[in-house]
């Protein structure tokens, strides 16, 4: 009871329709309640004007009365609802059983009229009527049959009600649902958006009551793009302004290196010329990353991975080399995509550039591409450590590095992926390369079969 107190207080959904509902309810059974008296009355009203017109009937067609014999009976004869008629002084006549159809014992003194009396046990509603002849006739009927009748005249009456009723609560139920499903679709679109996807939310389509609440979350939304527009605008500034005296700084030391020198001198020559390295290294990865987050130009022309594949080789295939970890892609087929080539190239050099630092000295990184799942599946998989399922959430953040890792690196190379998948409208996974002793790691980028040029060719 708790908690649907507490769902009624924060559900406006809830408390219409459970106000509309005990609203209808209460109508229906007032409304119920009125039309059952209504029915019965009309229907006691109804069955005392048929006494009138056989009391009417009997003087128009100067009728004779002749009672049954008790022996006999008449087919079709209903005990319960039969109406009597006998002139009223002949009440000292009547039998002893008041069922066998003789005249009732009515006291001779009944003025004229309608009037319900108990004769003989049962309850009877009688018509006194005098004749032009002078003549004192009355005309019976048992109340019993006659409120059964009536009763189930009105039970039909309010048999529109009862179906009504229900079938007016699932509409209103139906009709609150579709009133309230822009705003669910709202939250849907809302919630299926990136990081990035900043852009207003469309109000037209929306309810009057709604659309000022919309409104001011666009303007929010403005706020926030002009915000990261800042800052990332604030990061490339920054980074440009430090490329030119860390390049200075990388040449003194080279021109440095070729003067004579104490091998000490040459050790800490050697530490500062990597550290410069690793200072460009971030500038460039902080500027590839402020690019990422801005929307790219529209592909000029369809996209081949394999051909991005054998250029991110050529780059880092001294780099595996080194290490000697056999690099290479696995299947042949190739997949032509409508995306900017800048963006698939850094997602696809960020990957392996990950997977080759990660992977341990004779390891394995391996490359593939394929039409899986209504769309396209590319794959970039390991041989190292892999990352723990705790940590997968927080590998894309900006700087983070994982606990242990001996390598040196930014910590923006996930982060720049993360950035151009949300743009490109691709989703990311990460997997172990093998599940079943959780080493390594398996890095899935799908995106949609509406970026697929045309599927390829065998190379």
């Amino acid at each position: 009871m708790d908690g649907f107190k507490k769902r009624l207080s924060e559900s406006v959904r809830l408390r219409l329709s459970v106000s509309l509902s005990l609203a209808i309810l209460i109508v229906a059974v007032l409304a119920g309640i009125f039309a059952f008296v209504s029915a019965f009355d009309e229907a006691l009203e109804m069955q005392d004007n048929t006494l009138y017109q056989v009391g009417v009937l009997f003087e128009r067609q100067q009728m004779t009365l002749v009672y049954p014999r008790s022996e006999g009976g008449i087919a079709g004869d209903d005990e319960e609802s039969r109406v009597v008629v006998q002139y009223l002084g002949d009440g000292n006549r009547a039998p002893t059983n008041v069922e066998t159809g003789g005249p009732l014992p009515l006291p001779a003194t009944l003025a004229d009229g309608l009037s319900t009396l108990t004769v003989g046990g049962e309850a009877f509603r009688v018509l006194v009527r005098t004749l032009g002849s002078g003549e004192r006739i009355a005309v019976a009927q048992e109340t019993g049959a006659r409120d059964r009748d009536a009763r189930e005249s009105a039970w039909r009456g309010l048999l529109p009600f009862l179906i009504l009723l229900p079938v007016l609560l699932l509409v209103v139920a139906d009709l609150l649902r579709k009133l309230f499903q822009p705003i669910a679709v709202l939250a849907a679109e809302i919630d299926r958006r990136g990081e990035q996807e900043l852009h207003p939310i469309d109000e037209n389509h929306l309810p009057a009551e709604v659309r000022p609440f919309v409104l001011a979350i666009n303007r929010l939304l403005g706020r926030v793009a002009q915000s990261m527009e800042t800052q990332r605008r604030f990061v490339a500034d920054a980074a440009h302004e430090l490329r030119s005296p860390l390049t200075a700084l990388s040449l003194q030391a080279e021109r440095l290196a070729a003067a004579d020198m104490s091998n000490l001198a040459r050790e800490r020559l050697f530490a500062l010329r990597r550290g410069i390295e690793r200072g460009k290294s971030l500038i460039e990865q902080l500027l590839a990353l402020a690019t990422a987050q801005v929307s790219a130009l529209p592909p000029s022309a369809p996209l081949s991975v394999h051909a991005v594949y054998r250029r991110v080789l050529e780059d880092l295939l001294p780099l595996a080399e080194l290490k000697q970890i056999d690099i290479g892609v696995e299947e042949e087929e190739d997949v032509r995509l409508a995306l900017n080539e800048i963006d698939l190239l850094a997602v696809v050099k960020n990957l392996v550039d990950n997977a080759i630092r990660y992977t341990p000295a004779g390891g394995r990184v391996d490359l593939s591409v394929g039409l899986e799942q209504g769309g396209v599946l590319l794959r970039v998989s390991d041989s190292g450590p892999g990352i723990a399922v705790a940590e997968r959430e927080r590998v894309f953040d900006p700087f983070y590095r994982s606990l242990g890792s001996q390598e040196v690196g930014s910590g923006l190379g996930l982060s720049i992926v993360k950035a151009i998948v949300e743009r490109t409208g691709a989703r990311i996974f990460l997997g172990y390369s093998d599940e079943v002793a959780q080493r390594g790691l398996c890095i899935s980028l799908w995106w949609p079969e509406t970026l697929i040029c045309h599927a390829a060719n065998r190379t």
